[in-house]
């Protein structure tokens, strides 16, 4: 029994149990061996002139047996001798695949190999407790075997094996409380696993699978009959021209489990500083957990048609986050190819379908006006998010995508159209749930009677995510709330601003100010608001409660012309009635702006005892 050379049974316990998080996991790495194995033989059929092999004749084979509890993986590639077991078996982390990728010839063919680090296939002694390696180098007559029990050390022997390859048998452990090591034994499993992380090696993976007939009694039979179980093609690595959209769709269906079509599908073939392709696809609707915490972002990302990562988060910007699809590069790994290291590739290919997805949004937005709305309506939260959580940061890429309903046009519009339509250095704004709640009020009123539009934000966080804006074409957002209307000062006399001053008194600190204005028609009274903090964004904000609650600097505007005014004027202002009308049409100033009144049980009854008077 010889020892592994470079490493200590702690270094391998370390290989097996800590540089991999998902026992899975092994089946792909076995896998990628028996490509990278496959395309050396034929890299060596190219560049030798070795007539009589084709891409054709090259497969993979996985085997079960159930009674042995034996999962065997083989292949007919370039093979290896007894000295290269041990160089490349013996040798923890010694890589043949990087020494391979290592000759500048190589880039000249068409050949990717996977493997670069030279522990994936350690990865089998999580699963097996005792790994038998038979091969015979290409050409070679004679074979040996590799075997190992695992940290104690493995020997190489002599062996038989008619033609050129490798056969990998692992030995399953005994099932624990924690592991059913069986289930590799399973053909669902195995079939499972390929299509998962190895649908598109580029040879076929075959297995022999139990199927089904009917007999000449019309029973039931059970045949087993050799399968591929991989796709190989990946349909990414097809020319655009070549894919019909009906493949993109059923594609898009099958592998992200929706029963719509997308609204969009992005095909990218991208050759620069870093080459990679990607299929990405915008859904039509949002899934039913996607503005929630568990919903997890990420593209699939493969490297040379073998999945790395199920959802690679780094891929997609929070704002984009509803985009899904893949990738596929061949980006640098973490030794377990588990996970990306951060590096200057991923960010680059990050910022390349960041700015794709924007310019394929904006050619919807263009060319399709009604699909834009539908993912708008599914989707447009998300942009909305992204401009406030960036604290403006990504307000360049988002702007243009965000739309908001036009109490003018009576239609959803973008800040570019209103901008193209509206005269005056503002954009006017007016924030409530639905369109009847808020187009009476007396600012939106007198705005709309003037011939400007007002944008309705019926959303919590559209109006924070104007404010980190700022602004547009050089045109200020402007909430009509905040817009103080201006009182007619002829209008008012001594005896008005005496009336004003009272109400201010018996108010005290609730309001900031109170004025008289002639502009708000038969409206009564309005709050408007002064500084940063709107009335809508007291009202966001008071749903988190806490202690030091922010509040909005409000002003309470009265109707100088309204009888309601009247009847203040004729009470004794120090009188108790006088008192409580103050307090009523401060509760109903706030009601209008659709804030909380703080007792309304006692408003109301205040409200019937005036009545009753």
């Amino acid at each position: 029994m010889k020892k592994f050379k470079t490493e200590s049974q702690r270094v391998l316990d370390l290989m097996i149990n800590s540089i991999y998080t998902n026992k899975e996991i092994f089946l792909r790495e076995l896998l990628s061996n028996c490509s990278d194995a496959i395309d050396k033989l034929y890299y060596k059929s190219l560049t030798d002139n070795i007539s009589g092999l084709t891409r054709n004749d090259f497969y993979i084979e996985i085997k079960l047996d159930k009674q042995n509890r034996t999962l065997t993986i083989s292949d007919n590639g370039i093979g290896m001798s007894a000295s290269e077991l041990e160089t490349n078996l013996g040798t923890i982390a010694k890589s043949g695949s990087l020494d391979f990728k290592a000759d500048e010839k190589l880039k000249e063919q068409d050949i990717n190999i996977i493997g670069q680090f030279g522990v994936g296939f350690y990865s089998a002694f999580m699963v097996a407790k005792k790994v038998e390696v038979l091969s015979k180098a290409y050409g070679a007559s004679e074979a040996s075997v590799w075997v190992s029990n695992g940290a104690s050390g493995y020997e190489i022997l002599p062996a038989t094996k008619e033609s050129n390859g490798t056969q990998i048998t692992l030995y399953l452990k005994e099932n624990t409380e924690s592991d059913n090591f069986d289930t590799y034994l399973e053909e669902y499993t195995i079939r499972n696993l390929v299509k998962k992380y190895s649908d598109y090696i580029r040879y076929p993976i075959k297995a022999e699978v139990t199927k089904y007939k009917q007999n000449e009694e019309k029973k039931q039979e059970e045949y087993k009959e050799t399968e591929v179980l991989n796709s190989m093609t990946p349909i990414w690595k097809k020319a655009k021209s070549e894919v019909k959209k009906e493949e993109y769709d059923a594609f898009y269906k099958e592998t992200f489990y929706d029963n719509e079509e997308p609204i969009k599908t992005i095909h990218m073939s991208v050759e620069g500083a870093v080459d990679f392709k990607a299929l990405l696809f915008i859904p039509k609707n949002a899934p039913y957990n996607y503005y929630s915490k568990n919903y997890e972002k990420g593209l699939k990302l493969y490297t040379n048609g073998v999945m790395i990562m199920e959802k690679c988060s780094d891929l997609l910007g929070d704002h984009f986050s509803f985009v899904k699809g893949l990738v596929d590069s061949e980006v640098t790994l973490n030794i377990s190819r588990e996970a990306v290291q951060q590096t200057r590739q991923i960010k680059a290919i990050a910022n390349s379908i960041e700015k794709k997805v924007k310019s394929e949004l904006l050619d919807l937005l263009k060319n399709d006006r009604a699909s834009y709305e539908e993912f708008f309506k599914a989707f447009g939260l998300q942009l909305k998010f992204g401009v406030y959580q960036s604290f403006g940061m990504n307000k360049e890429l988002l702007q243009d995508l965000l739309m908001f309903y036009s109490l003018k046009e009576e239609k959803l519009i973008t800040l570019k159209e209103y901008v193209e339509s509206a005269s005056g250095k503002n954009i006017y704004y007016v924030c409530g749930k639905t369109e009847s709640a808020v187009k009476n009020l007396p600012q939106a009123e007198n705005l709309l009677e003037s011939g400007a539009d007002v944008l309705l934000l019926s959303d919590d966080v559209d109006e924070f995510a104007l404010k980190f804006i700022g602004e547009y074409d050089k045109k200020q957002f402007k909430n009509v709330t905040d817009i103080a209307s201006e009182s007619v000062d002829e209008a008012v006399t001594e005896e008005d601003k005496a009336v004003i001053s009272a109400i201010k008194e018996v108010l005290g600190d609730k309001v900031t100010k109170v004025k008289g204005t002639t502009k708000l028609k038969n409206h009564a009274v309005c709050l408007s608001s002064e500084g940063e903090v709107s009335l809508e964004m007291e009202k966001v904000l008071s749903l988190n409660a806490s202690q030091n609650q922010v509040k909005a600097n409000k002003v309470l505007e009265v109707n100088l012309v309204h009888p309601l005014f009247a009847k203040l004027k004729n009470l004794e202002k120090s009188s108790e009635d006088f008192n409580k009308l103050c307090n009523v049409i401060y509760s109903q100033a706030l009601l209008i702006a659709g804030l909380q009144v703080d007792n309304l049980s006692e408003t109301v009854d205040t409200i019937f005892d005036l009545i009753s008077k």
